[in-house]
């Protein structure tokens, strides 16, 4: 397991407790705060047709990039330097020592992404599943909401995904694909679910509690079940490799093989539509569910063999 990046005086809980909520702190308010101030120079019609521009963003193309800014500045912030500090200064942790607590072995890197790519064969079966969800007549309150901010969420993610130009592709790529694989990994796996070990006593439970906040963040009930079975996947990996870069790796992989397949299938060069929500048939969802398994003992025994080795 990689080092433990909390004050050991402190009970666990409370560690747990402060750095999640330091992070959607910085998340939801400072992040996006200092990114609408980054975005000033790239807003058309100043501040108050901005603001009014922002009820519905996606009938005006021209806010994209400002969007882009203001959603790369939370998750800078929110996930990556905020809680950085927060070790540095609260925990007097170096949050270095998580890249450099096991070494990184070229195999398990080639494994790990390649896992993750089969892996997205049998999780569109989730992905269905969840999305076809009816709540009984007690909830349907919750549904409508639910539901509501799904559709607002999908409607966002297309609009940030049609890409004009190979530079709003590159920007869309970094904001949606490199900073949330550093930062969501550095916060869940790297941060809380160490701590959530010490907590509970119980690797497992650690790993599927922040793989539930993980999803939870994300405020998207149906595609709630797929994301918690990603971040536990990605938590395995990182108590396997016992180094926060293996499920940075993952999670980047996962969302940027993702994003450069809309981009080409937008430039006509694939045509597969990965948004289109096709699913795959029950055979080839069973085939790549034993291959995603198979890959997934193979590199808990690679790691096992190999950390004595790194020790």
């Amino acid at each position: 397991m990689s080092s433990e990046p909390f004050d050991h005086q402190r009970p666990a809980w409370i560690s747990v407790l402060f750095i999640f909520l330091t992070a959607m702190l910085g998340f939801v308010v400072i992040g996006p705060l200092i990114g609408f101030l980054l975005s000033i120079p790239f807003i058309e019609g100043g501040l108050l047709a901005f603001q009014s521009k922002l009820a519905d963003p996606t009938a005006y193309p021209e806010l994209r990039v400002p969007l882009y800014i203001m959603q790369g500045s939370a998750t800078f912030f929110g996930l990556i330097l905020i809680p950085a500090l927060y070790l540095k200064g609260m925990e007097k942790k170096d949050p270095l020592l998580l890249f450099r607590d096991k070494p990184v072995y070229l195999q398990s890197l080639v494994i790990t992404i390649l896992v993750v790519i089969v892996f997205m064969v049998p999780n569109s079966f989730f992905v269905e599943w969840n999305a076809s969800l009816s709540m009984p007549d007690f909830l349907k309150g919750f549904e409508t909401w639910a539901r509501e901010k799904e559709d607002v969420a999908a409607e966002l993610t297309t609009y940030l995904t049609q890409f004009d130009t190979f530079g709003h592709f590159l920007l869309g790529f970094f904001v949606i694909a490199v900073l949330p694989g550093i930062g969501e990994e550095l916060v869940f796996r790297g941060m809380l679910q160490p701590g959530l070990h010490r907590a509970t006593g119980n690797i497992h439970a650690a790993i599927w509690i922040s793989a539930i906040l993980f999803s939870a963040i994300h405020l998207q009930f149906f595609g709630f079940v797929p994301r918690m079975l990603l971040g536990v996947m990605f938590g395995y990996l990182y108590y396997w490799s016992g180094n926060i870069l293996v499920p940075m790796l993952a999670h980047f992989v996962n969302n940027g093989f993702s994003l450069l397949m809309v981009y080409l299938y937008q430039l006509g060069i694939v045509s597969f539509d990965l948004e289109s929500g096709e699913q795959a048939s029950p055979f080839m969802v069973a085939l790549f569910t034993i291959i995603t398994f198979g890959l997934l003992l193979y590199l808990k025994k690679f790691h096992r063999e190999n950390k004595n080795f790194a020790s």
